[in-house]
């Protein structure tokens, strides 16, 4: 009798083929995946501070309004949270779907931030400080942060199809170039001397309904979710039921052979950062004229620097994006109510963020350990079938 041959397959590495399943349903488990083990390193975190992990997440789902706080105060409560949630949601929705858009085609957009402010300031400076009624000012806000956002993206897209500049490197030196050609401008022209931060905009321009009573309640309505969360579902159509969407992902996977199927890929790329940078721009306007009123000189958002990795944990996916925004921002806006009550330092809550941030990364390499482990899998199974003697038992 032959000895038993051991398998190269681990038993972690059967029981994860397992729990994935197909490669078709991995495009939502791993990424639940991911968030699975980000959640378990997260309670090791707060149990080496002696906190119970449980009601930690609990502290952090009544401060960003998904479950009720025990008191509150005046004119304040959990819809007034959830609703303030929501605000700062939707900037992240928009810019998580710029770097998915440029991603598909092969493209890495780190210039988030920096379009987000281009986008803002110029809102700011030809809406927000006019006179214009609500009517007139709100469309207009959203078709500067369009323009100007594409415009910046395709120039992106445009010097990595005409000079070979890598996107990255042009990306980062816009940011930089935009920071401090804005904050010139702000600190010239437009500064608020009480705030040192530039002029708050008109309250007509803003895209948050602000301070709105409905009962005993006072609460900040959020208008740029109405058109974020269509905005993602258009971008999943448009990636994939669509001949352009199509091209995108063709060039992405591989330049040389869409060059040779008849795609113009110099158009694709230009094409994909335009797209980006106008999602990125509806994140600024939504950020600058929407979550706030104003613009600190010198500072670029870390909604752009987030956005990237809530893309990865939602696969690259516009579905997807939207839980995993979602998951980002409760455990943002909830961490400061976390604190206080659980008496853990705020720095904390920023670290269960970045752990989060951090294995969402990870879904690229579990993809690539559970594909493989699926090969040797199938390899054994292949070679057990053609050592089986004919008609009979294996020996």
């Amino acid at each position: 009798m032959n000895e038993k041959k051991k398998s190269a397959v681990s038993p972690f590495g059967r029981g994860l083929v397992k729990l994935l399943g197909s490669e078709r349903r991995q495009n939502i488990s791993i990424p639940l995946f991911a968030i699975l083990l980000s959640l378990i390193a997260c309670a090791i975190v707060v149990a080496l501070f002696g906190k119970n992990p449980l009601t930690t997440l609990v502290c952090f789902l009544q401060g960003s309004g998904v479950l009720p706080k025990p008191e509150y105060a005046a004119h304040a409560g959990q819809l007034s949270d959830f609703m303030s949630m929501i605000n700062a949601l939707t900037p992240m929705i928009f810019a998580a779907l710029a770097v998915a858009v440029a991603l598909k085609t092969g493209l890495f957009n780190i210039g988030v931030s920096g379009q987000m402010l281009a986008a803002g300031f110029i809102a700011s400076v030809v809406v927000g400080y006019s006179n214009l009624p609500m009517a007139a000012a709100i469309p207009l806000v959203l078709v500067l942060g369009v323009a100007v956002g594409g415009a910046v993206g395709a120039l992106i897209g445009f010097l990595k199809h005409r000079f070979n500049i890598n996107e990255v490197v042009s990306s980062i030196m816009l940011n930089y170039i935009l920071e401090y050609l804005i904050s010139f401008f702000i600190n010239q022209y437009y500064i608020n001397m009480v705030s040192r931060q530039s002029n708050p905009v008109s309250v007509a321009s803003r895209l948050t309904l602000m301070g709105v009573s409905v009962g005993d309640l006072r609460l900040d309505l959020p208008l740029g979710i109405l058109l974020a969360v269509p905005t993602a579902f258009l971008m999943r159509f448009l990636l994939d039921r669509t001949r352009l969407g199509f091209e995108l992902k063709v060039v992405g996977l591989n330049r040389r052979a869409a060059k040779y199927a008849g795609i113009n890929v110099g158009r694709s790329m230009v094409l994909s950062m335009l797209i980006s940078g106008a999602l990125a721009g509806l994140a600024g306007v939504t950020y600058y004229l929407g979550t706030f009123n104003s613009i600190q000189p010198r500072v670029l958002t870390s909604v752009g620097f987030d956005s990237i990795a809530v893309c990865l944990l939602g696969n690259s996916n516009p579905v997807g994006i939207l839980f995993s925004s979602l998951l980002i921002t409760i455990i943002s806006k909830g961490g400061n109510y976390m604190s206080s009550i659980m008496n853990i330092p705020q720095e904390i809550s920023q670290v269960l963020t970045g752990l989060i941030l951090l294995f969402s990364a990870c879904g690229a390499y579990i993809r690539y350990y559970a594909a493989h482990a699926r090969e040797q899998l199938a390899e054994e199974s292949r070679t057990a079938d053609s050592s089986a003697p004919e008609g009979g038992e294996r020996v």
